[in-house]
């Protein structure tokens, strides 16, 4: 079907058939974790519709260019941004909204702006086709300008929005798109695709990528392990395992590290709360296997709810982390949290 698409099978064979039949919804829904390409799928989908496969790819947010335009766009103003929505079109009839700024988040100006390049018609073929990743990182308004283009969308516009959990976004939204859910994949399927990559550390990067080919190939194994090196303090101090103080050494380290936003540090935190959990019941097969030794000390300092409370604090930060909240703080605060709970 699609070339150089891997795992979820049974979604990319859904969209293959709606291809192929000519009966294209106007809108879809591609929701599952991060990673696990969501967006790859879209663009495959939209090359078959639009043909120019090779300039469509060049929208792949992955791509070394890409990143550094949305990275250098954080350094901008609000107001120069609003001026200059950010979108990608190496195609001409297929347009990719991402999510921008220091918080990512999909924007009022991105999603008028759509509702504006909607009106034009295809300059090749029937159909234009545009994707907007992330649609989960739009506010409320954003939301509602978009779903003024999905009411009444112009004949010729086929939207493909991704999100990690549908069911974060508006019931009005959601109730026209056709929904497709896409899950991680198996390790069969991740040696495959890491093995056609010819990543490094393959095994390393399948045990933490978490069934995420995204992840895989985009894991930078030295920012993880010292991220990972922090987020282990941080759960020893709250387990009442280590003194504040030590914690206090590293909480000064990350606040100067720009790299290491709150989002990113909550995901390595929850795959080590994974491993714990996996340790307290016997389960060998954990991710970080060279963290073993200290990830089972805190497996038998610490509770179930302990766990539990720890995981949705992690949640609680990545969702205040959209509206700017201070790293330090926040992460000082999710420690003396964890050691109340122990």
């Amino acid at each position: 079907m699609f070339p150089n698409f891997y795992g979820n099978a049974q979604a990319a064979g859904r969209l293959w058939d709606i291809a192929q039949s000519g009966r294209i919804p106007q809108t879809l829904l591609l929701s599952g974790p991060e990673g696990i390409g969501k967006a790859t799928l879209a663009r495959r989908f939209a090359a078959v519709l639009l043909g120019g496969a090779e300039k469509i790819e060049h929208d792949d947010l992955s791509l070394e260019p890409n990143l550094a335009l949305i990275a250098d766009r954080e350094k901008w103003t609000a107001e120069k941004r609003n001026e200059d929505p950010l979108f990608f079109s190496s195609h001409p009839d297929f347009l990719t909204f991402a999510p921008d700024g220091p918080l990512r988040q999909i924007s009022i100006p991105q999603m008028r702006f759509l509702r504006e390049k909607a009106q034009f018609q295809p300059l090749r073929g029937a159909r234009r086709v545009f994707l907007i990743d992330r649609i989960d990182r739009a506010n409320e308004q954003a939301a509602n300008s978009l779903l003024k283009t999905l009411e009444e969308p112009p004949s010729h516009l086929v939207i493909v929005m991704t999100a990690e959990n549908a069911y974060d976004l508006l019931p009005t939204i959601r109730s026209r798109a056709v929904m497709l859910q896409l899950g991680r994949l198996s390790n069969v399927e991740m040696e495959a695709f890491v093995r056609a990559r010819g990543l490094d550390e393959p095994a390393r990067r399948i045990s933490l990528a978490a069934g995420s080919p995204g992840a895989a190939a985009t894991l930078d194994l030295e920012l993880y392990t010292g991220r990972r090196a922090a987020m282990l303090a941080l759960l020893e101090t709250g387990a009442g395992a280590a003194s504040f103080s030590s914690w206090a050494k590293v909480a000064e380290s990350l606040a100067t590290r720009k790299q290491d936003r709150i989002e990113d540090l909550m995901n390595v935190l929850l795959l080590l709360l994974e491993d714990i959990l996996l340790l307290q019941n016997n389960v060998p097969s954990i991710r970080n296997r060279d963290l073993e030794r200290p990830l089972a000390t805190l497996a038998r300092r610490v509770s179930f709810p302990w766990l539990r409370t720890a995981a949705a604090q992690a949640a609680t930060l990545c969702a205040l982390a959209r509206r700017n909240i201070q790293k330090p703080l926040a992460l000082d605060a999710f420690v003396i949290e964890l050691t109340h709970a122990t």
